[in-house]
């Protein structure tokens, strides 16, 4: 069932909007989850918003989702498990000068619409947000959300075998004593990765599998040079 995305910088009234939201689409014939922003960022917040996805429930993602990038990745989980979804723009806020620069929503971009803003005490335009949840049809997944036959035996196995060596060269540079903030290299990769904090091999193994599914939806033998560094920037993106 439909998919709810709240934005805005904090202090906006996303947490009060998603308990109104919660309040007015839930009944007995559906449930709705707010899933919130929590420990291991946004690669943790994608994967809890694809567990709750099914046909039936609503979900709503009480966070911030400051950048473009994180709503095209809540969009692409929308169009692969074929349902509906809207963003809310909680407009306003003081923000925070720890937090990064807000990316404002734009409706010219697919992943940004259909998109509605409220500033301060608005109303929610609940029957606009009703019907394009519950009366529009889902777009049906596209390429680039839909899983897509291997075009080389090697490349699963250049997968794998390139993302356990990053994941090794992690693992290698804490128990040699990398400090926070140092630079991560892996042999034969120009790009680098900065931990700001300590990572488990658990939280390692699960962003590479993360990755790995991610990956696989468009494999493409062009890509092989550059997996190492897309897996080194995901990972970047990912451990916050």
């Amino acid at each position: 069932m439909p998919l709810v995305v709240l934005c805005g910088p904090p202090g906006s009234g996303k947490s009060r909007r998603a308990a109104e939201l919660r309040e007015a689409l839930g009944g007995p014939e559906r449930q709705v989850h707010v899933v919130a922003e929590a420990e291991g960022g946004r690669a943790a917040l994608r994967a809890e918003v694809e567990r709750r996805l099914s046909r039936r429930d609503v979900v709503i993602v009480d966070a911030g989702n400051e950048v473009r990038s994180i709503r095209y990745e809540l969009y692409c989980a929308a169009r692969q498990a074929g349902t509906a979804r809207c963003l809310l723009h909680c407009a306003g806020g003081p923000g925070r000068p720890d937090e990064p620069s807000f990316e404002v929503p734009d409706p010219r971009n697919r992943w940004d619409r259909p998109l509605f803003t409220v500033h301060g005490e608005e109303p929610l335009p609940l029957a606009a947000i009703r019907a394009a949840l519950f009366e529009s049809a889902p777009p049906p997944p596209h390429r680039a959300t839909r899983s897509q036959p291997l075009q080389s035996s090697g490349f699963l196995h250049h997968l794998d075998r390139v993302t356990q060596e990053v994941v090794a060269a992690v693992m290698a540079a804490q128990r040699n004593g990398a400090q926070p903030g140092e630079v991560v290299r892996v042999p034969g990769v120009a790009e680098g990765l900065v931990l700001n904090r300590p990572v488990s091999m658990a939280e390692l193994s699960r962003l590479r599998r993360q990755f790995i599914s991610y990956t696989k939806m468009q494999p493409s033998d062009e890509n092989l040079p550059q997996l190492a560094c897309m897996f080194l920037q995901y990972l970047s993106r990912s451990i916050q």
